[in-house]
This record gives C-alpha cells, sequence and structure tokens, in this order.
C-alpha cells in the first residue's frame, strides 16, 4: 500500500496517528480500503506541521473543524461521514490507550447519509449473463465459473480474486470465504457454479499444470492470479454482450443474490451471514426492495389501495 508515513515526535498528533493505523491495520485487521481512506484522512489533519503538535492541543474544537472543513470544500455527505467516522475511531483510540485523558472526538458527529437502493438484475436478466461468455475458449470457460460463483456466493471480486483451490469443497458444495477484515465465512456453492468450476479447474490444470493448492483458483492467460481490475474488465464485455445497462457491474451480482434471497422469502439474518456483513443494518437495505414490491402488488391488488 503505497501511502503517506505519518510520524512525529513522542505524545505528538503525528505519532499518535502513526500508532492508530498500526493498530488498525495489526490488531483489527482492516482492509486495505480502510486503511486508505483514514490514511488520507489523518494525513490531512496533520498537514504541514500539526503532525508535531502535541495530543493536547487536539480538542473537539478542532476536530468538529476538521469535518466542517471537509463539508465546505463540497464533500459529498459520505465523505463527510467518513471524515467523522475516521475522527472518532482516532479519539476512541487515543482515549483507550491513555494518550488522553477524554476523548476528543466524544460529540462528534456527522450529517446522515441517505442510502441508496442497489442496482440488482432480475432472474432472466442474471441469466442472459451468465450464459454470455459462450464457448470452449480458456477464458470463456474461466468467467462462466467466476459469474456462477459471484452470483451464487454473493462473493465481493477482491474475495473471488482471493480465493485459492484450498477454499472451495466440491464435493460438499461450499467455499471459504475471507472477507473484511480477514473475518472468514462459509458459503454455498450450486450445482451449476460446481460444474463451471470443475470444467474451469480441468482446462485451467492442463494449461498450467495442477500447481500449488494455495496459489489462486482463477488466473489469467499467463498464469497469474486474476485481479480486480481484469475481472472488472471482463465482466464488462459480458454485461454488453448480455445487452444489461452499463450501470451493470461485479457487485451487482452480490445485490442480486442478496435480492432475489429475500424476495424468496430468506431469513434476513441468514442473508447477513451469507454476505459477511458485520451489521444487521447493512443487509437492511434488501428488505427495502422486498417492501416496495410488496407495495406495488397491494396498490395493483387491493380495491382501496
Amino acid at each position: 500500500m503505497n501511502q503517506p508515513v505519518i510520524a512525529g515526535p513522542p505524545g505528538s498528533v503525528g505519532e499518535a496517528a502513526g500508532a492508530f493505523l498500526a493498530w488498525l491495520r495489526d490488531a483489527r485487521n482492516a482492509s486495505e480500503h480502510t486503511l486508505r481512506a483514514y490514511t488520507a484522512e489523518l494525513a490531512e489533519l496533520c498537514a504541514g506541521t500539526a503532525a508535531d503538535e502535541p495530543l493536547s492541543g487536539l480538542d473537539g474544537s478542532r476536530l468538529r473543524e476538521r469535518v466542517a472543513a471537509r463539508a465546505a470544500a463540497g464533500g459529498a455527505p459520505a465523505s463527510v461521514a467518513r471524515t467523522a467516522a475516521c475522527l472518532r475511531s482516532f479519539g476512541r483510540f487515543l482515549a483507550v490507550t491513555d494518550r488522553v485523558g477524554a476523548n476528543p472526538a466524544g460529540l462528534l458527529r456527522a450529517p446522515r447519509v441517505r442510502r441508496k437502493l442497489p442496482h440488482w438484475l432480475e432472474t432472466a436478466e442474471v441469466e442472459a449473463l451468465l450464459a454470455a461468455p459462450a464457448g470452449d475458449g480458456l477464458g470463456e470457460m474461466r468467467d462462466r465459473a467466476l459469474l456462477e460463483v459471484l452470483y451464487s456466493t454473493g462473493m465481493r471480486v477482491g474475495e473471488l480474486c482471493g480465493s485459492d483451490d484450498r477454499h472451495y469443497d466440491l464435493i460438499g458444495g461450499v467455499v471459504r470465504v475471507r472477507g473484511k477484515g480477514r473475518k472468514e465465512r462459509l458459503a454455498p456453492l450450486g450445482a451449476p457454479a460446481v460444474r463451471a468450476l470443475e470444467a474451469w479447474l480441468a482446462v485451467r490444470n492442463a494449461r498450467f499444470g495442477r500447481g500449488d493448492p494455495g496459489r489462486g483458483t482463477f488466473l489469467g492467460s499467463r498464469g497469474a492470479r486474476l485481479d480486480q481490475r481484469e475481472v472488472r474488465r471482463r465482466l464488462k464485455r459480458w454485461i454488453a454482450a448480455a445487452g444489461l445497462a452499463a450501470r451493470t457491474s461485479p457487485h451487482t451480482l452480490r445485490h442480486s443474490f442478496a435480492t432475489h434471497l429475500v424476495r424468496a422469502g430468506a431469513d434476513i439474518r441468514a442473508v447477513q451471514e451469507l454476505l459477511g456483513h458485520a451489521s444487521l443494518d447493512t443487509t437492511q437495505i434488501y428488505t427495502h426492495l422486498g417492501i416496495d414490491e410488496l407495495r406495488e402488488t397491494y396498490r395493483r391488488a387491493h380495491p382501496r389501495a
């Protein structure tokens, strides 16, 4: 991760910020995305000579000014909320580690972010996308398998790219997924996904050899682990071939996975577990989709609607 190094003399804001980021990485197993975002936020807080300032000067008004400056600069509500979340977490760290007497961010507030309804595909659209990589070429067979796995498990693209052969139990029809914060969960593999994976592994091993079970399951044309950028590029091709909306992305399959489960009556806590969400609040967005459908059904069918 190529990020600025934040440091300062003992007892300074910069020294504490560096210790906080190290704690996030080593103790909390924070994702690279979180580390990247929080490093950028704290780098701005420590800009100029601020990194060398003593922690005693870091009070609530200073942190509120930082959040207000982000908003005044035209930051989106989500960006302002991220700034506030970072500073609140930093403040708690300072208090818990006895670097300060009281959490300077204890009263920090952020604007509410209106959560957008996710874009998802109807079942027929998913079927069209899964059928798009037709043919027996190496790329087509791999892409069929990865699309089937994404929709069957609800994996994030990063989780898929990080998966190894040892994570897949094709006999039991299950895969061990390493998610955000390095937390692991089990996700079932449907029969079409198992068949597509078996076919891909056969041609992959014929081309590149069986190799180490710890190597990536999905490989590029030169035998290297497929990265997220390549997955997105390949999926863009199949989205166009299937005639789907341009805003369809790999994450759309994850949204579709969850939406179809909720529409079919799956328990929301089971969906939370399958998605690897830390909080049920994150999963609740899919119940809103179901309520909208129920409301529309009611409107069409009820005589007094």
